[in-house]
């Protein structure tokens, strides 16, 4: 599957898309990512090809006119119910999104998520699309907000991604926002 859209191609990634990669995951900016943080380029080869397989809901976010890696965005479909049934619909989505930081700033997340949100409604048979983003994270509040998402609710100490220098979690203040596709349509 490949989104396009006037700066952008949204396509599944490729091997030879590890060196763009490393360059935003060697140190990533916000906690929420550090599991996915690769040390080396060699790690980051092997996270290609991990990858390779996935065509409908993980894509890389490339630059049209240069053919560049800036980041990814990704969502799989759930219940939205966690206690429900194997059998239950899936229509549910929750997006992760990140951009090389000497991306951000100009448009182009707004624009990749954009596309994916119409390519989950559309396609994919989303009811429901919601993102969580950190308290701290005003970047990503903003463009949940811009997506004409809600502001749902603030978690406290919700979870946590790194440890404090003891060693003891740090857990995190969290908001989720939402769409709804019945609200995507009248936007």
């Amino acid at each position: 599957m490949i989104i396009e859209t006037e700066r952008l191609i949204l396509r599944p990634f490729t091997e030879n898309d590890a060196e763009d990669v490393y360059e935003y995951l060697k140190s990533p900016e916000v906690n929420c990512f550090a599991c996915m943080k690769l040390s080396s380029l060699k790690e980051a080869v092997q996270e290609m090809k991990r990858r390779v397989g996935e065509t409908e809901y993980y894509f890389a976010i490339i630059l049209k006119e240069s053919g560049k890696v800036i980041g990814e965005i990704e969502a799989y479909p759930e219940s939205g119910e966690p206690h429900s049934d194997v059998n239950a619909v899936k229509d549910t989505f929750s997006p992760c999104w990140m951009l090389n930081a000497e991306y951000q700033g100009k448009g182009y997340a707004f624009e990749a998520a954009h596309a994916f949100f119409d390519y989950l409604f559309k396609e994919k048979g989303a009811r429901r699309i919601y993102a969580y983003t950190e308290d701290y994270n005003l970047p990503s509040q903003h463009l949940c907000e811009k997506l004409g998402m809600r502001k749902e609710g603030l978690f406290k100490e919700f979870v946590s991604f790194v440890n404090n220098p003891d060693g003891t979690p740090r857990y995190e203040n969290t908001y989720q926002y939402a769409i709804l596709k019945k609200e995507w349509h009248d936007s």
